[in-house]
């Protein structure tokens, strides 16, 4: 079940730790967990590759920890080992659905997970088989947002997906603004410019300066993930030099 026309065949999806806390305010929320593998698995059936980066704000976050007093990098590496947790959560519910999964991590684990081989990665891909990046670069002061970033890079991504639990950019805190209003398109530069804090500026840099597609929408939402890559809805918010047309899956 292809489709030679996707406009993306190979994506890096960026799942933030928060969208895998589901409601909850801390902790795995398996019913999220489930949904979103479920989302994943429906896509891999038409044929795209897909890698991952997930984050770990729902168990651990290094910089909240760093600004009561804790040393930055022993909270940021206390936070890589929170995505350890989020990916082998997220490894086991795929597999249990049929898909093909392996978990890289930037920090040598062997007994648990692949260390971080490009090779081996893109290998793990044409195979088919979901590849999750945790620990993010495996370096404190780097967001699991730039890991994403340069992984995409690494494997030769055409498209870095920002999964959130809103539906796009706003103009403004759509969480405190009711007139705030969703941007369809926004460039690298004004991401940038206006310091938007869906991704940091390193993460933003990376992808600008490797002409790596940003789009940012809602996984939350039932079906969002295969009308994106596979009906070629324009949904969410799409970060790039210049503006698409239409939409970003099948022509």
């Amino acid at each position: 079940m292809g489709c030679d026309d996707l406009k993306y065949k190979r994506v890096l999806l960026k799942l933030s730790g928060e969208v895998l806390a589901g409601d909850k305010s801390f902790g795995i929320d398996f019913d999220a967990v489930a949904k979103i593998s479920k989302e994943i698995v429906e896509v891999a059936q038409h044929g795209i590759q897909i890698a991952m980066v997930v984050g770990g704000g729902n168990i651990f976050r290094g910089s909240q920890a760093a600004a009561v007093g804790m040393d930055r990098p022993q909270a940021d590496y206390m936070g890589m080992l929170a995505t350890v947790i989020n990916a082998l959560a997220l490894q086991d519910n795929l597999e249990r659905l049929g898909l093909p999964t392996r978990v890289q991590t930037a920090v040598n684990m062997q007994e648990i997970a692949e260390p971080f081989i490009r090779r081996r990665a893109l290998r793990h891909l044409e195979k088919g088989r979901v590849v999750i990046f945790a620990a993010g670069t495996g370096s404190p002061y780097f967001s699991t947002d730039t890991a994403a970033s340069l992984r995409a890079a690494e494997v030769g991504a055409d498209c870095l997906l920002k999964a959130t639990k809103v539906e796009g950019i706003y103009d403004k805190d759509p969480m405190k603004y009711e007139d705030a209003k969703k941007l369809s398109f926004v460039t690298y530069l004004e991401a940038l410019s206006k310091q938007l804090k869906i991704m940091d500026a390193t993460a933003f840099s990376l992808c600008m300066e490797n002409s790596i597609p940003i789009i940012v929408f809602d996984i939350l939402q039932e079906g969002n993930l295969k009308r994106l890559l596979i009906d070629g809805e324009p949904i969410g918010t799409l970060v790039s030099a210049r503006g698409g047309s239409g939409g970003y899956g099948c022509g």
